[in-house]
């Protein structure tokens, strides 16, 4: 029988099998005893998985992208049950979640009425209660005004506020530090460095989790167990990298040793008579060794190496920007400015949240006022809400789609670079992780071959180990490019040409 339960004593068996995450003297906030959960028939995400939570743990849950991360989230908060095993909470236990982009659905809520959604029944303090969670994530809102009139780095401090808002016993961050500014992730950190309650964090942001981590549960994507370090980032790494070294030097002693015994059982088979019995232990020994070999860790899959191809034929101008709006105090302001893009040029724009890059990007993929863009030009982009995907369309429809006569081989091809498996082909887009819509962008990035690159954030909800292997096609992308990112290390690894701060006033002429 399938099953949650409140929080019981545990027994000395019961207990002798987990690693108690990671406060000793703590109470048993969480446990997961043996579950198994699998998507249909044919796509297992967890496999009799076991671990335990205690209260006042940092904790941070890590894995490839579609490993299944958000999926244990939706078990401890009961959005779904497990095919098998128990997930036990402690008595009236009190769980918020910030998921990683704010549903479509809630969007046109003001910022009241998203905050209103947290609580099951009517709060008559909502007001101070709101401003007393955005106060945390450092962020000035009208209660008023409508969620989606806000960029994509104060609808991350959104959601965070509106976990917060909650004051829960056991707080749930699905990848917070997307869309976040370098003042946004710092005040964070130190909200968590400091935060006296449980709290578990999805992230792929190693340095962001090394400054509060106190254990990780990493979840393996090929045996579909949860591993359990105690340390932080770096630690597991360290363990892992010796463990891997630690099997392969067993393997490789225990290869030695059979391929002695074959030889010495060859020897002895042809000397005949008695030493046809020695020929046979030796066998018997060689069998045993080779049943001794353990299965060596495997690491994450990376990305293959890719380029995205340049529209051919590009010559001449192929974007220019003669005026921007900046926002200001929640007040746009237009700006004036001389930027002209051509063939190998790449923009960096910068800015804090809610400065208005997202909304000077939307305007150059629009061909709006103030920009101009050559109408034979392709323009790929790369959004923050994967909305130039069909969420109700399969993989393969967008892939086959993104690029003129693209054959179901090529299609295939590009896919399996970006870990896009033949089941993953055929699933709705709405049904993929946020990290697998993001490698599904990029392949269509590849199919398209744009001459003009336009790039909102596209590290958010990618595994850390992908983005060198992004960075290097970004850097040698020969078309025009432009780009948006918060994460100094990833742009560092590209070939800038020309920085608009949206931040520095005196550089721009107020029209």
């Amino acid at each position: 029988m399938v099953f949650f339960s409140a929080y019981k004593p545990l027994t000395q068996r019961e207990t002798s099998g987990f690693s108690l995450l990671y406060m000793p003297n703590g109470e048993v906030l969480l446990r997961f005893d043996e579950v198994s959960f699998q998507y249909g028939h044919n796509k297992p995400i967890l496999h009799e998985v076991d671990f335990t939570v205690r209260r006042g743990a940092k904790i941070t849950l890590m894995g490839q992208n579609g490993a299944g991360k958000s999926t244990i989230f939706q078990l401890i908060t009961r959005s779904l049950e497990p095919d098998s095993g128990a997930v036990h909470r402690v008595a009236q236990l009190t769980i918020a979640s910030a998921r990683q982009v704010i549903a479509r659905d809630q969007l046109n809520l003001t910022v009241r009425e998203f905050f209103e959604k947290c609580f099951s029944g009517k709060i008559y303090d909502i007001d101070p209660r709101i401003d007393e969670a955005l106060a945390i994530v450092n962020l000035k809102a009208d209660h008023d005004k409508v969620i989606k009139s806000f960029s994509g780095g104060q609808q991350a401090r959104l959601l965070l506020a509106s976990a917060l808002i909650q004051k829960p016993e056991l707080l749930l961050l699905d990848e917070p530090t997307n869309n976040l500014d370098t003042e946004g992730i710092a005040h964070l950190t130190k909200f968590l460095v400091e935060y006296d309650k449980t709290c578990i964090v999805i992230s792929h942001d190693a340095q962001f989790l090394n400054a509060f981590t106190q254990g990780v549960l990493y979840l393996n994507i090929f045996t579909h167990a949860v591993e359990q370090y105690t340390g932080n980032y770096f630690d597991l790494l360290k363990e892992i990298s010796a463990r891997m070294e630690k099997e392969n030097r067993k393997n490789a002693q225990l290869a030695k040793k059979i391929q002695e015994n074959k030889e010495k059982a060859n020897f002895f088979a042809q000397k005949g008579g008695k030493m046809r019995l020695v020929a046979k232990r030796m066998r018997e020994q060689a069998r045993e060794a080779e049943e001794n070999k353990v299965d060596v860790r495997k690491e994450d899959k990376t990305i293959r190496r890719f380029i995205i191809p340049a529209q051919e034929g590009l010559s001449g101008e192929i974007a220019h920007i003669s005026s921007f709006s900046r926002i200001k105090n929640y007040v746009p302001l237009t700006r004036e400015t001389n930027i002209s893009l051509r063939k190998n040029n790449h923009l960096f724009i910068s800015g804090p949240n809610g400065i208005g890059k997202s909304t000077l990007l939307e305007s150059i993929a629009s061909r709006a006022k103030g920009v101009f863009v050559s109408p034979d030009v392709r323009v790929g982009y790369y959004r923050q809400d994967f909305s130039t995907l069909d969420f109700e369309g399969t993989v393969y429809e967008s892939l086959s789609s993104a690029g003129e006569n693209q054959s179901e081989e090529q299609v295939r091809a590009v896919a399996a670079g970006f870990l896009i498996t033949q089941e993953l082909l055929y699933a709705k887009i709405g049904t993929l992780s946020e990290g697998q819509k993001g490698l599904v962008v990029f392949a269509c990035l590849v199919l398209q071959k744009p001459g003009l690159l336009i790039l909102d954030e596209p590290t958010n909800h990618i595994n850390f180990r992908h983005l060198p292997v992004i960075a290097a096609a970004l850097h040698s992308y020969e078309g025009a490019m432009i780009l948006v990112s918060h994460v100094p290390e990833f742009v560092q690894q590209i070939r800038i040409d020309e920085i608009l701060d949206l931040e520095k006033e005196e550089e721009y002429a107020l029209r």
